[in-house]
């Protein structure tokens, strides 16, 4: 089976269109979606709109859960404080209860499926060391687990010790645990601004982390007008 995995959208249409449309080229069997569908981007309603469509197994991300009043935005940045209050303003309440019903962990023919951290998920830390990983691995009960937050695609592996990688096509060992961040679509933070996201072949057991470029000048243009913080449009140019 074909999964495409991707995470982290932001609001961002353009780039979760491109996505969209390089996943229907690659002829994926099954969408998951790990959260943080809306936040710093100007387009919430149209991104929760366009993943329900798709029919996504979705997890929910901190600004999934922020923009319904169920993590306390006192402890985001001034700009992502900005954003998650500008967010909650601007949906409907189809679209707040959608995101409040949603899950912190899934779990798909043997995959684990969260948007931080697979130990205490409502947490939302981050996994971007090897201790980090090692303490998701510690709780985590399937071989393969996809996460995202961070918005740096790398993977980890435990062995006899915890290692990993940056490499943009992964071999699944299913023998060794392994947990695969697949980036940003709409906001990476790798200094690479083109949208990411990740192809899982079950039967070859590789997941390819791709890239797809996107009209970031018409998200930024977006972000500008709707009175967002500019920061928010200008990191999009430079992918961080």
């Amino acid at each position: 089976m074909r999964y495409g995995v991707f995470a982290d959208i932001h609001g961002n249409l353009e780039a979760y269109e491109a996505v969209t449309a390089a996943l229907d080229q690659e002829k994926v069997d099954t969408l998951l979606c790990l959260g943080d569908i809306v936040g710093y981007g100007a387009d919430p309603k149209a991104c929760i709109a366009k993943t329900r469509e798709l029919g996504c197994l979705i997890v929910a991300g901190n600004h999934d859960y922020a923009a319904v009043d169920k993590v306390n935005v006192d402890f985001f940045n001034t700009f992502a404080r900005e954003a998650a209050v500008w967010t909650r303003a601007n949906l409907p309440p189809t679209d707040r209860e959608f995101l409040r019903n949603l899950r912190l962990v899934e779990t798909v023919n043997g995959i684990t499926l969260v948007h931080s951290t697979p130990h205490y998920p409502e947490l939302f830390e981050y996994i971007q060391t090897s201790f980090d990983a090692h303490l998701g691995f510690e709780m985590l009960t399937n071989q393969l687990c996809f996460v995202g937050h961070s918005h740096v695609p790398v993977t980890f592996f435990r062995k006899r010790a915890v290692t990993y990688a940056m490499d943009p096509v992964i071999k699944i060992d299913p023998k060794i645990k392994t947990m695969v961040n697949v980036g940003s679509v709409g906001q990476p933070r790798d200094e690479n601004p083109a949208a990411a996201y990740a192809v899982y072949d079950s039967t070859a057991q590789t997941v390819h982390i791709k890239r797809v470029q996107y009209d970031i000048e018409k998200a930024v243009t977006k972000i500008v007008k709707a009175g967002l913080p500019e920061i928010l449009g200008e990191r999009l140019r430079y992918g961080r």
